[in-house]
């Protein structure tokens, strides 16, 4: 049976719209694939080392030849990979912070994006045949033609770093506008409402 990766990176909880928004895309998810598994992986819930020296050396470093440290290094990444690999459809929720992704996501990608596990030493991807959908959150509008559409920094950044490791197959849903909500001149349901049909589609 299929599997679902969720991957959430939102601090908000019950007021954040990437949540939301993933709720709803997990619910058609699961309608479309009756018996699929759905796995969420909060990272605000996840102990997300940034890499260091004993990590870096052990991914260069034969399995067989990993020190102590090498092996302690490398246990939150070789957990978070064996994840996306076992995963046909991967969820990222995430807001936009300062025009990227947050602080907690790119930990995240730090931790999977690996040597001889997700990508190649000739930089081919290795984690292929995965569908990603990315919703994304962001107190301004971003969309195509918008005044601030270059601002948009994540989602390029996104699809290649994705795509890099082989996940090609990526749709990006901007849930732009929540900066409104914040201001008190619009509703977070109203807002979500605006965008479910999206992420719906998304799921199909």
């Amino acid at each position: 049976m299929p599997t679902l990766l969720s991957i959430q990176a939102s601090p908000r909880g019950d007021y954040s719209v990437s949540r939301k928004l993933s709720d709803a895309f997990i619910h058609a998810w699961s309608e479309k694939h009756s018996g699929g598994t759905v796995i969420t992986r909060d990272l605000h819930r996840t102990e997300l080392p940034f890499v260091a020296l004993p990590w870096i050396a052990g991914a260069y470093t034969p399995a067989e030849q990993h020190s102590p440290e090498m092996k302690e290094a490398l246990a939150v990444s070789d957990e978070l990979i064996a994840e996306l690999q076992a995963a046909d459809t991967i969820l990222i929720g995430a807001p936009m912070y300062n025009f990227s992704v947050p602080a907690i996501l790119k930990a995240w990608i730090d931790q999977v994006a690996r040597i001889g596990k997700t990508f190649s030493a000739s930089y081919e991807g290795l984690v292929k045949g995965k569908k990603v959908v990315v919703i994304l959150s962001s107190g301004s509008v971003y969309t195509a033609g918008s005044p601030t559409e270059s601002y948009n920094v994540e989602s390029s950044y996104l699809r290649q770093v994705l795509g890099f490791m082989g996940m090609t197959e990526v749709e990006i849903v901007l849930a732009g506008g929540s900066g409104a909500v914040s201001m008190g001149k619009r509703t977070l349901e109203d807002l979500v409402a605006e965008f479910t049909p999206a992420v719906v589609a998304a799921a199909q």
